[in-house]
């Protein structure tokens, strides 16, 4: 597992969208690989159960469109343009995307959580898009539901699970109750969500179930890391970096 996190990995590709190089978008992958980092990038499931690379529930943001991915259906969405993007990209489907990047670079996944049924299917859909693909890729979710909906699937490769301080209030925080976060927190699913690595807010890095399990030899990556400074911080955490805004190669 350490040896799949061996470079710098570009979150949501390598973007920039003041030069028209949108996130999660063909042309920000293939920065990413011109620039032999890994990528990170993101899951959604459309309305008839097509996995697609995309961030936000929401569909504004990134397309103009009202309503949530999960109101349209994979045509519509993958042949609708990412706002601001020079080259005209659109979401990709799970299988386009493998297929663009072929065994290119570490590929680290983020299943974006879901509501109901709907946990299950992006799991079989990404374990379905997964089957014939040779290249290094780990999958990670926030929801530790995810973890075991994607080993229930088939999957065999590693999964991880991203955790963070757990603190505020908003839109990602609905639903959850104190204690809910202070498992979340604490990692205290372990005994049956049984992830292979961490994926760590860079603020958590000081969290002590994070610092147990790196002390430990889990692999650990850090994100969103937008300055030298704060790789360097990392680093001495034990992480591999999940940067955007900079190149660390410099």
């Amino acid at each position: 597992m350490a040896a799949r996190f061996d470079r710098p990995i570009a979150h949501r590709g390598r973007h920039d969208r003041a030069n028209g190089v949108i996130e999660n978008s063909a042309s920000a992958f293939e920065l990413a690989i011109a620039g032999n980092f890994g990528i990170e990038c993101d899951l959604q499931l459309t309305r008839d159960g097509v996995a697609v690379l995309f961030h936000d529930d929401r569909l504004t943001r990134l397309t103009g469109l009202p309503g949530f991915v999960r109101d349209l259906d994979a045509a519509t969405l993958c042949t609708t343009p990412l706002l601001g993007s020079a080259a005209g990209d659109c979401p990709q489907r799970l299988v386009d995307f493998l297929a663009q990047i072929g065994g290119r670079t570490l590929l680290q996944i983020e299943l974006k959580a879901q509501k109901g049924a709907a946990t299950a299917a992006l799991a079989a859909a990404t374990t379905s898009a997964l089957a014939s693909y040779a290249g290094p890729v780990t999958i990670e979710s926030f929801d530790p539901q995810l973890l075991v909906a994607m080993r229930r699937a088939g999957f065999i490769g590693p999964l991880g699970i991203i955790v963070e301080q757990y603190v505020g209030k908003g839109e990602d925080y609905a639903g959850l109750t104190p204690t809910k976060r202070f498992a979340l927190r604490h990692l205290l699913h372990w005994p049956w969500s049984r992830f292979d690595f961490i994926s760590c807010d860079k603020t958590a890095l000081d969290l002590p179930a994070v610092k147990w399990w790196a002390g430990r030899g889990m692999p650990l990556t850090a994100w969103t890391i937008r300055s030298p400074a704060e790789a360097a911080a990392a680093r001495q955490s034990g992480a591999q970096i999940v940067f955007e805004g900079f190149d660390p190669s410099t």
